[in-house]
């Protein structure tokens, strides 16, 4: 039986290639996202047995993303497709429930492969992630994680898009007072005083690219 696969990426190119390779291989791609809030929303309406989400979408992270989907469709397994190789983003995407994370540069070769992997029950690394990520997440002997909680990291991924208070209010149906106030306590536990900041922390910790 063939898998009904989510693919999510903001990059049409890429999503387009991405859902030859699969189709091609026997899997059907029932729907395609553009950001990471319509790849929830979709996983939520479709139930699809894997979500192959890019990390640095707009809107939602495929991070947290990942974690969102886990909730709104518990069958779905995630695959993370990413330019991202350092530690931290592996711990905090097997964190989210991401049963596989492959590197774009290896896409095309192992997507397949962590596919099937993922849908017999397994976790799929690409070998360019150091197993030490896997024995460390399981040991919870990693390092300290984002101090943010995921509705903080989404108005601070927003704020560094460039979205207004009153844009990100409309976006998360939130009162402004709500965003203004989250952005303060976003601030207040990084200890950054300025949205300069706040842009470099979130290219750093790959909410937003450069």
């Amino acid at each position: 039986m063939s898998l009904d696969v989510l693919l999510a990426d903001d990059h049409v190119l890429c999503r387009q290639a991405l859902k030859m390779l699969l189709e091609r291989e026997g899997f059907n791609v029932s729907v395609e996202a553009c950001d990471g809030q319509q790849a929830v929303r979709l996983a939520s309406e479709v139930r699809p047995d894997l979500a192959v989400i890019d990390l640095a979408m707009p809107a939602l992270n495929g991070i947290d993303a990942a974690r969102a989907i886990g909730k709104v469709s518990p069958r779905t397994k995630t695959i993370m497709l990413t330019m991202y190789t350092e530690d931290h983003f592996v711990i905090e995407a097997l964190q989210a429930g991401v049963r596989g994370y492959v590197i774009k540069t290896q896409a095309a070769p192992e997507l397949v492969a962590a596919i099937r992997t993922v849908n017999q029950g397994q976790i799929y690394l690409s070998p360019g992630v150091s197993a030490a990520i896997v024995d460390a997440y399981l040991t919870k002997s990693y390092a300290a994680a984002d101090p943010l909680t995921p509705r903080e990291r989404q108005i601070l991924q927003l704020v560094a898009e460039g979205r207004t208070s009153k844009e990100i209010a409309d976006a998360l149906d939130l009162g402004v007072k709500s965003v203004e106030s989250y952005r303060t306590r976003v601030m207040h536990k990084l200890e950054i005083h300025n949205t300069a900041g706040l842009v470099r922390y979130a290219i750093r910790r790959g909410l937003v690219q450069a």
